[in-house]
């Protein structure tokens, strides 16, 4: 089962209290994509300028992901820049180039509007809703946003989400969406715009699952240190419907388990942790599926009563 996934491919300059990189590989397209690759066959659509390496498009291909929907235009690669705080729970943005991203239009190669799954990352809601209307015989789709584009979007957004079957935001976006500070309360008046799943990331605490019908709560994932939190949150949606893609997960049709639900947001959690392990997408050059799996059981173990 093939994932098509819309995003940013980056290079990101990142400093924590463990260091710093002046220019490494990042964009939410390229932690989604290679995070889902664990579990999946991936195809992606984004666009890079013509600094973009060949040994960071080698790194997406070792993980057999299908670039022909990456475009490469003469300029450079959108960039960003940012600092993390002593306890890397805030970060201060420094720089942010949009460089060719800013005017980038998606463009589905031949075969991508036939794949089941789809996740759009945070573009502009005009954007993912042309890319959503391509697509043909989809059984679980959805995506992330953004505190912009709630902000000064928020029409557009309405209507692109009003079709989806998930959405993946944070804690804080949730409440602005839904203009309430209780999350329970938040979650309803988001499941209530259209998205049938909502998913509310909280970074180290975890994450939330919601459905009309049920509700399931994870823990995060304890790692003794932590390099880099950049891309966390992405690697957790590459993870969760990743997952869902690997078993068949097809709601439109009604084949749906909740124990596919509560799974694949503990493989989010799972890949989110990896992810801040190292810098930017190191963690990945060396990662085993068999690795995954065994904190999904460690995971397991530390829930189970």
């Amino acid at each position: 089962m093939s994932l098509v996934v819309v995003g940013s491919v980056a290079y990101d300059a990142i400093e924590t209290p463990h260091g710093k990189r002046e220019h490494t590989l990042g964009g939410a397209c390229t932690y989604i994509s290679l995070s889902a690759s664990y579990f999946t066959d991936v195809s992606i659509v984004a666009v890079v300028g013509d600094d973009f390496a060949q040994e960071d498009r080698d790194l997406l291909a070792k993980r057999k992901i299908d670039l022909r929907g990456l475009e490469q235009v003469p300029g450079k690669t959108f960039f960003w820049s940012g600092v993390y705080s002593p306890d890397m729970n805030d970060r201060e943005t420094l720089q942010t180039d949009l460089n060719v991203f800013a005017d980038f239009k998606p463009k589905l190669p031949d075969g991508y509007d036939e794949r089941p799954y789809l996740l759009l990352g945070n573009i502009q809601p005009e954007l993912q809703k042309d890319v959503y209307r391509q697509m043909k015989h989809l059984r679980f789709a959805g995506g992330d946003t953004m505190n912009f584009w709630i902000q000064s979007y928020r029409e557009q957004l309405l209507e692109a989400i009003r079709n989806w079957d998930f959405l993946l935001i944070n804690d804080s976006e949730a409440r602005m969406l839904a203009g309430e500070n209780n999350l329970r309360k938040a979650a309803q008046k988001i499941l209530d715009m259209g998205p049938n799943t909502l998913v509310i990331k909280r970074g180290e605490y975890g994450a939330m699952l919601f459905r009309r019908d049920t509700l399931f709560i994870a823990p995060g994932y304890l790692l003794e240190e932590v390099f880099d939190p950049t891309g966390a949150g992405d690697c957790f949606a590459g993870g969760f419907v990743g997952y869902l893609a690997e078993c068949g997960f097809d709601l439109r049709n009604g084949h749906i388990d909740a124990q596919d639900l509560y799974r694949a947001v503990i493989y989010g959690s799972v890949m989110g942790s990896f992810c801040c392990e190292q810098f930017s997408v190191d963690r990945f050059r060396q990662l085993t599926r068999q690795e995954i799996d065994q904190r999904f059981e460690e995971f397991r173990r530390f829930t189970s009563f």
